[in-house]
C-alpha cells in the first residue's frame, strides 16, 4: 500500500522510477554521519527583578467617596408656574424661587428679583446631514466562441447597446418622476421636493403598461403588481443563489465510467450557458436624527412619500426547428412590483402615566441653529451589463461544457442616522419633508437558436430561454400619527414671535402642554430658518442579453448520440430599498398649510416583437455561416452577412471578449 502522495506521483513518473529514486535516498543517507560538535557557549546572567505586593485588598465598601459629574437632565421638583416671574432668553434656563441650585448650574447676579438665572448646561445640537452616494458598475461580457470540428466561421451581427438603451428609455418614460441633479445646498433640496410634487401631482397614469397609480394622503398596506394583498412575497421563493454553486459542484463530478466488459466510457454531451446573470441593488436606510415630542412650525408642513416602480422586459426567441422534439425546460419569465407603505402610530406611547406628577415643567434650556436644518442622504444606484454571445458548436464525441454567463454584480448600501431627541422643537420656518423611491429593470434577452441545414442528433436535448426574474422591491416606513397636526395657539405663536427676536421666552401655555405633565424641564431645540428632510434612493438595473448559438454537425467524427442542453435566460434583475423615517413622536402645530400626499406608481412593460430582421433562426445561420475552404474564400472574406437588425452599418466584426470557461474533456 502507498500513501495518497506516492499513489499520485506513481500516475506520472511510474513504479520503477520511484523505486530508483527512492534506492537512490538510501545510499546517499548512508553516505553521510552526523558529526557532533563541541561549542563552549557563554551562559548569559539571568535578571531577576523584585517582585512585591504591599496593599491587601479589601471588600466591598459602600461609604466609597465618590461623586459622579451632573447629568444632561437637571430636572429639579416642579412648582406652580408663575407668569410674572417667568424669564427666559437664548442659552439660559429659569429657576423659580431662588432655591439652592444643582450641582453644575452657576447663579447669575444680574436676575429680576424673585428669580434665580443660571446657566444651563450646554445642549448638543443635532447639526445637518448630507450624503451622497453613487454606486455604478459596467460590465461587458459579449463573448464569441466555436467548438468542435465542424468547420464552419459563425460571424453574425453581434446586437450592440443601442437596441438597449433605446428600451431604457421606453421604459424610463412611463415613470412619472423624471432625473434630478443632486442638490448642493438647501434651495436645491427644496426645489427638488417642489418638483417631485408637481410632477406627481401632473402625471396621468394612463397606459396598458400601468399596473396601479394611487395618489393620495395616505397609503396604507402591501401592493404586488397593483393588487393590495396581506402579505408580500419572499425573494428567496423565487430565487436560491446557491443554485450557482450547486451546479458548480455537479458539474465538476467525473464525466467517466466504466462499462461491465472493464471498458471506459466517456459522455458525449455538449452544455452551454450563456444567460445566469444576477444584478442586485440593495439599500436599507434608517433616519431617526432628530424628532421631539412637541414641534411648533411657524411657516408650512410639506410632506410627500413616493414608490415607483417599473419592469421592463424584452424576450422574443427564434428557435430553430431542428430542436423542435427537444424539451423545453425554460420556467416562465416573473415579474414582481411590490411596495409597501406603513406608519407607526405614537399616540398611545405619548399619553400621560396614569398617576404621574400633574406639575409641569418650571424651567427650560435651548439649543440653537441659526439658518436651515439639513438631513439629505441621496443614493444612486446603477447597474449596466452586456451578455451577448455568439457562437457555434459540434460534438466530437467529448464533453464539452461552455459558460459564457454567470455574471454576478451587487450594489450594497446600508445606512443608520440615530440622532437626537428634544421636548421641544421650534422651526421658525418650514418642514419640507420627502422619501423617494424610484426603482427600474431594464432587460432584452432576444436569443436565437439556429442550426445549419444537416444538423440532427439522436441523444436527448434540453433548452432554456426564457425564466428571467425581475423583481422590485420597497418599502417606505414613517414614524408619527397620521392626526399628529393642529393649528398654533396663541400662546405659541407668541413663543414663537418672541424665539424669533432673541428673547427665548415659553408661554405659560406652551409649558402647560399635557405632553409635558411630570417633567421638570424642558430641552428645546430652536431652528430659525427651515428644517428640510430628503430621504432619495433611485435604483436601476439594465441587461442586454441577446445571445446567438448556432449548431452543427462534426465534420471528422459527428457523434449524433451526444446530449444537448441550452440555457440562454435564467437571468435575476433585483431591486431592494427600505427606508424608514421619523417625521414625529408627537404633535406638531402650524402656522401656515399643511400638505401630505403619498403616490404609489407600478408599471410593467412587455414587449412581444424581436428585434432581429428575419424571425427565421435557420435562415439567420444558413447566411451567417460560411464554410471554411481555402479554394472558396478569399484571405478578407469572412465578413457577416446581412439581415440582423440593431446594428450599426459600420460593424462588420464580432466581440473581442473570449468566451470566460470552455471546458472539454
Amino acid at each position: 500500500m502507498m500513501d495518497k502522495f506516492t499513489e499520485e506521483i506513481s500516475h506520472f513518473i511510474g513504479f520503477f522510477h520511484i523505486s530508483v529514486e527512492n534506492a537512490r535516498a538510501r545510499d546517499a543517507y548512508t553516505e553521510f554521519a552526523f558529526t557532533k560538535v563541541d561549542i563552549d557557549v557563554k551562559k548569559l546572567p539571568v535578571h531577576t527583578s523584585d517582585f512585591a505586593a504591599p496593599f491587601d485588598l479589601l471588600g466591598f465598601e459602600p461609604g466609597f467617596g465618590y461623586r459622579a459629574s451632573p447629568p444632561d437632565h437637571w430636572y429639579v421638583p416642579a412648582k406652580a408656574i408663575a407668569p410674572e416671574i417667568i424669564i427666559a432668553a437664548r442659552s439660559v434656563g429659569y429657576y423659580i424661587d431662588g432655591r439652592a441650585l444643582p450641582d453644575g448650574f452657576k447663579d447669575d447676579a444680574s436676575a429680576p428679583a424673585n428669580t434665580v438665572r443660571y446657566i444651563s448646561p450646554e445642549i448638543e445640537a443635532p447639526g445637518s446631514v448630507v450624503n451622497h452616494f453613487n454606486q455604478a458598475i459596467s460590465l461587458s461580457d459579449d463573448d464569441y466562441f466555436s467548438v468542435g470540428g465542424h468547420g464552419f466561421a459563425y460571424n453574425p451581427q453581434v446586437i450592440d447597446d443601442s437596441a438597449v438603451l433605446e428600451g431604457f428609455e421606453a421604459a424610463a418614460a412611463l415613470s412619472p418622476l423624471g432625473t434630478f441633479d443632486r442638490p448642493g445646498s438647501s434651495n436645491d433640496m427644496i426645489a427638488v421636493i417642489q418638483s417631485v410634487i408637481d410632477q406627481l401631482e401632473t402625471a396621468s397614469g394612463d397606459g396598458e403598461a400601468v399596473q396601479v397609480h394611487i395618489r393620495a394622503e395616505s397609503i396604507d398596506g402591501i401592493y404586488v403588481n397593483g393588487v393590495l394583498v396581506d402579505e408580500a412575497p419572499q425573494l428567496e421563493d423565487y430565487r436560491s443563489f446557491d443554485d450557482a454553486e450547486d451546479e458548480a459542484t455537479e458539474a465538476s463530478g467525473s464525466n467517466v465510467w466504466m462499462r461491465e466488459d472493464g471498458s471506459a466510457a466517456i459522455e458525449v454531451s455538449v452544455t452551454v450557458e450563456t444567460g445566469g446573470n444576477t444584478l442586485i441593488n440593495n439599500v436599507v436606510l434608517q433616519n431617526f436624527w432628530t424628532g421631539a415630542t412637541v414641534t411648533l412650525v411657524g411657516g408650512d408642513h410639506i410632506e410627500v412619500n413616493a414608490i415607483v416602480q417599473i419592469n421592463a422586459l424584452w424576450d422574443a426567441d427564434s428557435i430553430s426547428s431542428a430542436v423542435g422534439n427537444w424539451t423545453d425546460q425554460a420556467a416562465a419569465n416573473e415579474l414582481f412590483n411590490i411596495a409597501t407603505f406603513d406608519h407607526l402610530d405614537t399616540s398611545s406611547s405619548n399619553k400621560p402615566v396614569s398617576g404621574a406628577s400633574e406639575g409641569y415643567p418650571a424651567f427650560w434650556a435651548v439649543t440653537e441653529i441659526e439658518g436651515d436644518l439639513m438631513i439629505l442622504n441621496w443614493l444612486e444606484q446603477i447597474i449596466f451589463m452586456s451578455d451577448d454571445d455568439v457562437g457555434i458548436l459540434s460534438s466530437s464525441g467529448v464533453t464539452t461544457r461552455v459558460i459564457a454567463g454567470d455574471n454576478f454584480g451587487i450594489n450594497h448600501a446600508s445606512v443608520f442616522e440615530l440622532g437626537f431627541t428634544y421636548d421641544l422643537i421650534i422651526i421658525g420656518g418650514s418642514v419640507f419633508d420627502a422619501n423617494i423611491i424610484h426603482q427600474l429593470n431594464v432587460l432584452f434577452d432576444n436569443d436565437v437558436i439556429g442550426a445549419t441545414a444537416d444538423f440532427q442528433t439522436f441523444g436527448e436535448g434540453t433548452y432554456s430561454s426564457s425564466g428571467n426574474l425581475l423583481w422590485n422591491q420597497a418599502r417606505i416606513g414613517t414614524v408619527g400619527d397620521a392626526d399628529r397636526f393642529d393649528s398654533l395657539s396663541e400662546g405659541q405663536i407668541s413663543t414663537l414671535t418672541l424665539f424669533a427676536s432673541g428673547e427665548g421666552s415659553l408661554a405659560p401655555d406652551v409649558l402647560s402642554d399635557e405632553a409635558f405633565s411630570g417633567l421638570q424641564g424642558l430641552r428645546v431645540l430652536y431652528v430659525s430658518g427651515d428644517l428640510i428632510n430628503l430621504q432619495y434612493i433611485r435604483q436601476t438595473n439594465i441587461l442586454g442579453d441577446s445571445d446567438q448559438i448556432a449548431l452543427a454537425m462534426d465534420a471528422i467524427a459527428p457523434n449524433l448520440q451526444a446530449d444537448w442542453r441550452l440555457e440562454t435566460g435564467s437571468n435575476t434583475l433585483v431591486n431592494n430599498a427600505t427606508i424608514i423615517d421619523l417625521d414625529s413622536v408627537g404633535k406638531t402645530y402650524i402656522g401656515g398649510q399643511q400638505y401630505s400626499q403619498e403616490t404609489l406608481f407600478q408599471a410593467e412593460l412587455i414587449s412581444p416583437h424581436p428585434d432581429f430582421g428575419n424571425p427565421n433562426p435557420d435562415a439567420l445561420v444558413s447566411e451567417a455561416v460560411l464554410f471554411l475552404d481555402g479554394s472558396m474564400l478569399g484571405h478578407d472574406d469572412h465578413s457577416a452577412a446581412s439581415g440582423a437588425a440593431c446594428m450599426p452599418s459600420d460593424y462588420d466584426g464580432h466581440a473581442s471578449d473570449g468566451v470566460n470557461s470552455i471546458i472539454g474533456h
